[in-house]
């Protein structure tokens, strides 16, 4: 269910920003977190997302600034989706940067991260939507009225924000492919491919892409592709013979063009 968030603007007295010393505090505001906050995160129309969520009373959803914020630092940095969460948790600039003032407030998991990332995808391949392009004209419009800056000037876009997002899906994707052929092979071809799968068994697909960063998608998607070539060359007559082969494929729905 979708909740708009109106803590980010409820300043505390007592916590780990007011407590520090005057100049301390002054060089966080002006420095780039606190430009992010004002320029960005204030700036997000948040409202424009409502159509990903559902609108039955359920558990109220994680800031959609917050998480869209981390996404656009994550793109900033470089982090990987480990790095961006430890960051989120221990660093006071990057907390500050998204409206909290105290460490041990705005607490998720990382996977709802990824669900929103599930949304995202979906809705742009079902509807012709990108929302991250939207918000970040949405913002960049506010910004050149703010400053009153000449329109002429190029606007940067968010390539980079939505390149990262459809990067993890895909290898996501595939990871939980080989997930699921794994479950469908024989206890003989488990044993005899069960080096090649070790990599791709340990938890989740999410937990395969947490420690990795931009640059080393494209090695491990073609790493996979490679594996799944030598797969079905050497297995295609049993998985062809085995009609749950094509009823799981079925239901396995991309969430990433």
């Amino acid at each position: 269910m979708f909740r708009k968030n109106h803590k980010y603007g409820q300043h505390i007295l007592i916590g780990c920003v007011s407590e520090l010393p005057e100049e301390q505090r002054e060089y966080l505001n002006t420095s780039w977190s606190g430009v992010f906050y004002r320029e960005f995160f204030s700036r997000l129309d948040e409202e424009a997302f409502v159509v990903l969520y559902s609108d039955l009373p359920s558990r109220p959803n994680v800031p959609v600034n917050v998480l869209v914020g981390l996404e656009y630092l994550k793109a900033g940095f470089g982090w990987s989706d480990e790095e961006m969460y430890e960051a989120f948790l221990y660093n006071l600039q990057v907390r500050y940067a998204l409206g909290y003032d105290e460490f041990g407030k705005g607490h998720f998991d990382l996977r709802t991260l990824y669900y929103f990332r599930e949304r995202l995808s979906r809705y742009m391949q079902e509807k012709g939507v990108n929302f991250l392009d939207r918000a970040f004209e949405q913002v960049t419009d506010e910004q050149l009225a703010a400053f009153e800056l000449k329109t002429g000037i190029q606007r940067m876009d968010s390539t980079m924000v939505g390149s990262n997002i459809r990067q993890v899906g895909r290898l996501q994707l595939l990871v939980e492919v080989l997930q699921r052929v794994q479950r469908m092979l024989s206890a003989g071809d488990r044993a005899h491919y069960s080096e090649a799968f070790a990599r791709y068994l340990q938890g989740h697909a999410g937990q395969y892409v947490l420690h990795l960063k931009r640059e080393e998608f494209p090695g491990h998607i073609q790493r996979i592709g490679e594996f799944m070539q030598l797969l079905l060359g050497e297995l295609s007559e049993c998985l062809t013979s085995t009609s749950s082969w094509y009823e799981r494929q079925r239901k396995l729905k991309p969430v990433v063009n």
